[in-house]
């Protein structure tokens, strides 16, 4: 026993080893996993997520400063400016550096008082543009001095607040070219959602209405813009890059500003409107409309109150251009009435009819208007004497050979009415009314019948046209049997290419003609038959029409060209709800407008004789 103890105090002590080898594969699977979850997230971060997180790096050092593109001048036909640009202070926040908490509660409410703005309109201002937006976003436009001086006195206090210029629109003219001219407005938050994709952008301006909107693609320019790197406070350290803003293209208008001004002193009193278009190719020279506006209001970042008012709220519908508005268009449309009842084949140009005091058709009684008659009478004396019963029965046999009407209704539409003329302002426009059998249908539930072309062959009853549309149909004869295309953008196009033949007989043209000319002479625009104009022709008309209220008050129309031989000017004035006849209201609207084309075309041709003048002095 004593032998073998020291033996077994020498051994050593056996360990357990059964498992242990699993340990180290468990901690070099786990150390691969986590080597491979950092190097995933790694690769995920800069392969996948770099582009996007290098944007945002980069968005808290640069700042995009935007250029907001200078829009092109309008000119009238003889390079006379008519829309230009002012360059006004601006107000501009980055979103970035503004966020509601933090630095923000100090900024708003100075900001606010000095800009006259609500913190709630700023506030919405930068989330329409979104937090993470790079670029400058404007919050006002056009401040005045004081308040430039007042930004600058609290500029420590406003970190991140800068000011700028901008072009701002600017019309010499605002009230007398406000529906040529129309006006451009910042877009709503429903435009610039459908115009993103065309390039437009937070803070951008649009044409509205006119030609601000019809050539808005030109005028528009493109946007431009500085690329600046910033310190952590928003200060600029250096400009990175910099896109010069590409300016709109300037247009000419058809328009003469000198006639425009005159036309719209001549509307002055009655609302309505003034059309003098060129016979050759059917260029606009003077649009006016009124009651007018001033466009320059909404030119401005904050328009008072009562200047909005006096347009928006204004019962008399300022904005409406009624040039292209419809009408029912009365007697002026017996130049169409004629085309198509000699066009028709049943009438020789050497007619002669009787005329009544009223005829019955279908039931109805259809008045004449001076309630008597005229006695026999011709194409031309009827068309000088706005003979009604005349036109009655000239519709009544057209519609008994056709029983619907339908060569009144085709020669109607031969003229231009019951479609847009092609003018650019295609939003405004109204297409007006050509009634028809379907029509009638689905409106009365019956078919088209006589007493319905009677009515019709006077411009009454459910016809319907703008004064563009009544200024083309005098441009038929006025341009010799062609259908003209009005237009308001200038060009050198060939007459031939504004215009389209409606295929009238000479015969047809002649006696159009000479009863317009008769119509001046010994008619019912004798107003115009002076020495003051070259020979005019013309025709007058008077549509029955009601106000809202159910009072009676009548349309007064007047159409004309002149001269007789070789037209140089065609001429519609139209007097809405007048309450007096073509003759009385609407011919000496025009004769002003007439006067003053041909004495500046031609001076000393056209005035008064000499014991007229004597006669107006002694009368002084």
């Amino acid at each position: 026993m004593s032998l073998m103890e020291p033996s077994q105090l020498g051994q050593k002590k056996e360990t357990r080893t059964v498992g242990q080898g699993w340990k180290g594969i468990f901690l070099i699977v786990l150390t691969l996993l986590m080597t491979a979850g950092i190097g995933s997230r790694l690769i995920y971060l800069q392969f996948i997520k770099g582009p996007d997180l290098l944007k945002r790096a980069e968005s808290n050092r640069i700042r995009l400063i935007p250029k907001l593109p200078e829009r092109g001048n309008i000119f009238d036909r003889n390079g006379k400016i008519l829309a230009t640009t002012r360059y006004p202070h601006s107000v501009y926040l980055w979103p970035m550096a503004h966020k509601k908490e933090g630095a923000w509660n100090k900024v708003a409410p100075r900001l606010s008082q000095i800009l006259g703005t609500g913190e709630q309109e700023l506030i919405d201002k930068l989330e329409e543009a979104g937090p993470n937006a790079s670029g400058l976003v404007r919050i006002s436009r056009d401040i005045n001095l004081e308040q430039i001086t007042a930004l600058k006195e609290y500029e420590n206090d406003l970190p991140g607040v800068e000011v700028h210029t901008e072009a701002v629109r600017q019309y010499p003219k605002g009230q007398e070219l406000a529906h040529v001219l129309g006006y451009t407005r910042e877009l709503t938050g429903e435009q610039l959602k459908k115009r993103r994709d065309q390039g437009y952008r937070l803070g951008d301006v649009i044409g509205q209405m006119g030609a601000e909107k019809a050539f808005e693609e030109v005028l528009r320019g493109e946007w431009g813009g500085q690329q600046v790197e910033v310190d952590g406070r928003g200060r600029p350290i250096r400009v990175l890059g910099e896109k010069q803003a590409k300016p709109g293209k300037d247009i000419r208008l058809t328009i003469d500003l000198d006639l425009q001004l005159v036309a719209h002193k001549a509307l002055q009193g009655q609302n309505g409107t003034i059309i003098v278009m060129d016979p050759k190719n059917g260029g606009i020279l003077a649009m006016a409309s009124n009651p007018t506006f001033d466009i320059n209001v909404f030119s401005k970042h904050k328009p008072k109150p009562k200047e909005l008012e006096s347009i928006l709220l204004n019962p008399e519908h300022p904005l409406l251009n009624r040039a292209l508005r419809a009408y029912p268009p009365a007697s002026t449309f017996k130049i169409v009435t004629t085309a198509a009842g000699m066009e028709s084949g049943l009438f020789s140009p050497k007619l002669i009819l009787p005329t009544f005091a009223s005829l019955t058709f279908g039931g109805t009684t259809f008045g004449e208007h001076n309630k008597a008659g005229f006695g026999p009478l011709g194409w031309t004396g009827a068309m000088a004497k706005s003979s009604d019963t005349f036109f009655y029965q000239i519709a009544a046999r057209m519609f008994k050979r056709d029983k619907n009407g339908d060569t009144l209704i085709n020669w109607t539409r031969k003229f231009g009415f019951g479609a847009r003329t092609g003018f650019e302002f295609i939003s405004e426009e109204s297409r007006g009314l050509v009634p028809d059998n379907d029509y009638k249908l689905k409106t009365m539930k019956r078919n088209w019948s006589i007493g319905d072309s009677v009515n019709m062959s006077i411009g009454q009853g459910a016809l319907l046209a703008t004064p563009l549309q009544a200024a083309v149909m005098f441009g038929v004869p006025a341009s010799g049997g062609y259908r003209l295309k009005p237009h308001l953008l200038k060009d050198n196009e060939e007459a031939k290419n504004w215009r389209e033949s409606v295929n009238m007989s000479p015969t047809t043209l002649k006696i159009i003609k000479d009863g317009l000319r008769e119509t001046v002479t010994k008619g019912t625009a004798k107003k115009v038959d002076i020495p003051t104009l070259p020979p005019v022709s013309a025709k007058t008309g008077t549509a029955e029409a009601w106000k809202r209220s159910g009072v009676k008050a009548n349309h007064a129309w007047f159409g004309a060209y002149a001269p007789t031989d070789k037209p140089e000017i065609v001429i519609l004035a139209f007097a809405e709800h007048s309450g007096g006849g073509g003759s009385a209201v609407a011919a000496p609207m025009a004769l002003k407008v007439m006067e003053d084309y041909f004495q500046r075309k031609y001076p000393g041709k056209y005035q008064k004789p000499q014991e007229e003048k004597v006669e107006q002095k002694t009368s002084r």
